[in-house]
């Protein structure tokens, strides 16, 4: 993921999220919760690790920047403080007996000081039971307690225990400024482009980049693209020996889609002549001969056609007759239904 292990890390990539808690710290007004709201990788649990590092620091700089090398420091580091407790989900939810457990750890008089913090991680993946017991250990919070809440998915959250929180956003980092942390961390350049609009998280595009799978599926949408500017059966071929074999599961699928979607915007971008926005470097001959037989309006049809390709997939549409349907639309032109 994308990683913030001090504030000088953290303000390269959320400078107003520093400023905010630069200014609470110092003035002592730190809210009793905060629930940390943002995709993946902007560093959400970085924050709230360097937030409990600033308020248990026994010797902070100028007051809030947490000197590293205290007890506190280090246990945090380590996990281990007896006063700084992390919950993320048992298995596939965050379960009520987990908020029972904290609320009772809570309960008892902090080990080293009045303070204590809890960080929960995933919230949006606590059960209706579990988000109801939390809510009431935010309506009574104990004195000197800080709660940080981090979702995703903020939706997912009741909105009584978002009214107890102060939320703040972590921004999307711009692709540019991905692109670079990939390629400082030894993403191939010609790829880092491709991976910085699938995710902006570090360790899931190294994955990707070392996957044979990921490897082959750019093949195959590049294969995919070229039989649909030649004849159906070509395509729907092209579906049955290589498309269906390769994206098995739906979130397989899913990326694959986003692929394509990246491959016509790639046509789009020659065709408006912005060639340096493109992000399948290593195709532009495959992408600029492409270009010269489409229309702007053609590609903008088949972007929209592939989105919506997308929301009927999150919809639970049978994949099969998903992709047929798709592959003539995107062949004739037509509107995708």
């Amino acid at each position: 993921m994308i990683v913030a292990k001090t504030w000088k890390e953290l303000e390269e990539i959320q400078p107003m999220v520093l400023k905010m808690f630069q200014n609470s710290i110092q003035k002592d007004r730190l809210a009793h919760a905060y629930l940390f709201d943002g995709m993946k990788g902007t560093g959400k649990k970085d924050a709230g690790v360097l937030l409990a590092k600033s308020v248990f620091c026994l010797s902070p700089h100028n007051g809030f920047i947490p000197c590293e090398e205290c007890k506190n420091c280090r246990r945090i580091n380590h996990g281990n403080h007896p006063d700084v407790h992390i919950i993320e989900p048992d298995g596939q939810s965050i379960k009520k007996a987990q908020i029972h457990q904290l609320q009772e750890e809570f309960a008892k008089t902090g080990v080293e000081s009045k303070k204590k913090l809890y960080m929960i991680v995933h919230a949006d993946r606590m059960t209706g039971n579990a988000q109801n017991s939390l809510l009431k250990f935010l309506e009574e919070p104990h004195q000197q307690t800080l709660a940080i809440l981090i979702t995703e998915q903020v939706q997912q959250v009741l909105p009584t225990i978002l009214s107890r929180c102060q939320t703040i956003s972590f921004k999307a980092l711009s692709p540019e400024k991905v692109v670079q942390l990939f390629q400082a961390n030894g993403i191939d350049s010609n790829l880092a482009p491709i991976l910085a609009q699938l995710t902006n998280n570090v360790e899931e595009a190294m994955e990707y980049s070392q996957d044979d799978w990921f490897v082959q599926a750019q093949k195959i949408v590049l294969k995919l693209y070229e039989a649909l500017s030649k004849n159906s059966l070509g395509a729907m071929v092209a579906l049955q020996d290589d498309w269906f074999k390769h994206f098995k599961e739906k979130e397989q699928l899913d990326l694959g889609l986003d692929l394509l979607l990246l491959f016509i915007k790639d046509l789009l971008y020659i065709k408006l002549g912005k060639q340096e926005q493109i992000v399948f470097l290593k195709e532009k001959e495959h992408l600029e001969k492409f270009a010269l037989n489409s229309s702007i309006r053609r590609v903008s049809d088949q972007m929209v056609m592939v989105m919506d390709g997308k929301r009927k997939l999150h919809a639970n549409m049978n994949p099969q007759l998903l992709m047929e349907q798709l592959v003539l639309g995107l062949q004739e032109g037509s509107t995708f239904v």
